[in-house]
């Protein structure tokens, strides 16, 4: 059986205590994080997506910015430009909110793609150019991004390249049962405030998680057997009859990551098949477009995968060390 590895578990409950939901959610959520990739979440207004992503961000300990976006907001307004300094008679720069560990970019799909674009080159190469000058961000930095279904008054649909960048799309969904709506409530009289996470005592710091990030890179270990997998499933994704424009090798790449880190997450280090099962839905359903007709029949991209999913057969040989880490065979054995 697993053994959470002791400070992701302190993490998860620090937000738990703020947020009620799924469990597996908050893993999802901080295996998105330790593999350094930006998490967006989709879901209907008033499920706790903004609360989720504040407490997340509080727990770990780094400094987080939020923009909330608006039709009216500007790339400079995200990213930052130079003003002028009447003191030192010259022009400075005045850093955006972007300058930061975590973002917290609310109801992103608010805002025209214009501005939503101007995250791009953040989200991919941990850098913002202003006026032709290149500024490196801190580390960590990713984004965690709410949005609203397409179908609500004032969105605008991410662009292609921009949903890309996003290792995971996950849902919070309406509360399971009667119980845990309750626990809402309960929780909400001894708040005494809408916003709790103020509240939160961070249970790492910057550095600290920086260094859990470097660990999933350097001590979580994956079978051959296991890469061979992952390319199945993304190929059998992009080949599929109804699928129009499939995922690319970032897509393979996310799920490696992400499967890393999940792993880490759970105290081992070395890769099951569960560990990629349970992030394949979540990491591939945004890279794929439908064609037309499955489009208009209403057809979801996250059925697709999971018929991908369900054909594709897992390995069952798999280990925790490497092949030639093996002891060799005695002669004559």
């Amino acid at each position: 059986m697993d053994a959470p590895q002791p400070a992701c578990a302190r993490i998860l409950d620090g937000v738990a205590q703020t947020f009620v939901g799924d469990r597996l959610l908050l893993r999802k959520l901080l295996s998105g994080a330790l593999a350094n990739g930006h998490v967006l979440f989709e879901d209907h207004p008033g499920l706790g997506k903004t609360l989720l992503v504040k407490a997340f961000a509080r727990a770990i300990g780094c400094d987080s910015k939020r923009v909330q976006f608006t039709p009216d907001l500007l790339p400079g307004d995200i990213t930052g430009t130079h003003v002028w300094s009447s003191r030192d008679e010259r022009f400075q720069l005045a850093r955006g909110p972007v300058f930061t560990n975590v973002l917290l970019a609310d109801e992103i799909n608010r805002a025209p793609p214009k501005t939503q674009s101007a995250l791009l080159e953040a989200m991919e190469e941990r850098q913002v150019t202003i006026e032709g000058e290149t500024h490196l961000l801190p580390s960590p930095f990713f984004v965690l991004a709410t949005q609203n279904p397409l179908e609500q008054e004032g969105t605008y649909p991410l662009p292609e390249a921009q949903l890309d960048r996003f290792v995971l799309r996950l849902t919070t969904g309406y509360p399971k049962d009667v119980e845990s709506e309750t626990e809402i409530l309960r929780r909400r009289l001894a708040w005494k405030r809408d916003d709790p996470t103020k509240d939160l005592k961070p249970v790492v710091d910057a550095e600290g998680f920086r260094r859990m990030q470097e660990e999933v890179e350097e001590k979580v270990y994956v079978h051959p057997a296991l890469l061979v997998y992952i390319s199945r499933l993304v190929r059998g994704v992009r080949e599929h009859p109804h699928v129009a424009a499939g995922p690319s090798p970032r897509g393979a790449l996310a799920l490696l990551r992400l499967s890393r880190a999940h792993a880490y997450v759970q105290g081992r280090n070395f890769v099951t098949p569960d560990d990629v099962k349970i992030f394949v839905e979540d990491a591939l359903s945004h890279r794929i477009l439908l064609d037309v007709e499955r489009a208009l029949e209403g057809r979801e991209e996250r059925a697709v995968v999971r018929e991908v999913l369900d054909k594709t057969e897992a390995p069952l040989r798999f280990g925790n060390q490497p092949p030639e880490a093996a002891p060799p065979k005695r002669a004559g054995v």
